[in-house]
């Protein structure tokens, strides 16, 4: 996962089975890859069901978007995280992959990084919100900053007249029977909420980077002013007798 010096890197982590969370994650790779100092970079958690129960689900092979490990997850500046649904959380593969991050936990590693949540359901009832809602559980307990994309992709969140997947919570598709790709609507929201999650990173970054100069400058002021305390405190005044300072500075307590 490394990237070039100064970069931020905006991890887009997906499960995807029949590939309409891979399409989705794809665009939101586009998306935040849109933005200035952003290193965009696509992932997938590991499969956990064995080879001969996915041919009997027709799975398609998988791509060759490279397998992420737990642990380099801490590398990683901001997320997107994208699963399809079963039974309206997330599916078992990508809660797998979740609960080896223990390690992360224990040392906070994950703590105050934004993190956005994408989805696939087979209908339009099948957990377009629900499996998002559920997923939070996962960010809050690891101290991260849960980032929906709410109304910000503007008139395409009120379509009507189409079907279209995705929520303020995140964008989403439905897949039906399998044969339902993506719309263009479906990815466009995708590609907004890479660029969104990329600005929010960014934004981020830059707001911790200010706080951590902040921090040392009030760091030097402290050891500063403590120095002057010691040198012209009343007892070291009166000590090399000038009683008159020593009382201007008492009457400043």
């Amino acid at each position: 996962m490394k990237t070039t010096a100064g970069e931020l890197i905006a991890c887009g982590l997906y499960y995807s089975m029949y590939g309409h969370v891979e399409k989705l994650a794809e665009e939101i790779k586009k998306g935040a890859a849109s933005i200035e100092g952003v290193d965009a970079q696509l992932w997938q958690v590991p499969e956990t069901l064995p080879e001969e129960v996915l041919g009997k689900m027709s799975a398609p092979p998988k791509s060759d978007i490279p397998i992420i490990t737990p642990n380099e997850l801490a590398e990683a500046d901001g997320f997107v995280f994208g699963f399809p649904t079963r039974f309206g959380m997330m599916a078992a593969q990508f809660k797998a992959f979740l609960d080896a991050t223990g390690g992360l936990w224990r040392t906070q590693q994950l703590a105050g990084k934004p993190a956005g949540i994408f989805y696939s359901t087979g209908s339009q009832g099948g957990g377009q919100e629900t499996t998002a809602l559920t997923a939070i559980t996962q960010l809050v307990h690891h101290g991260m900053i849960f980032v929906p994309i709410g109304y910000t992709f503007g008139a395409g969140m009120f379509e009507m007249e189409k079907v279209k997947g995705g929520s303020p919570y995140g964008a989403g598709t439905f897949a039906g029977d399998g044969s339902r790709q993506p719309s263009e609507l479906e990815l466009e929201q995708a590609f907004h909420q890479g660029k969104y999650i990329a600005t929010i990173t960014r934004s981020s970054r830059e707001l911790l980077n200010f706080i951590s100069l902040q921090n040392s400058v009030s760091l030097h002021d402290h050891h500063r002013f403590t120095e002057y305390d010691n040198n012209y405190s009343p007892n070291n005044l009166h000590t090399k007798g000038n009683k008159k300072a020593a009382g201007c500075y008492k009457s400043l307590d």
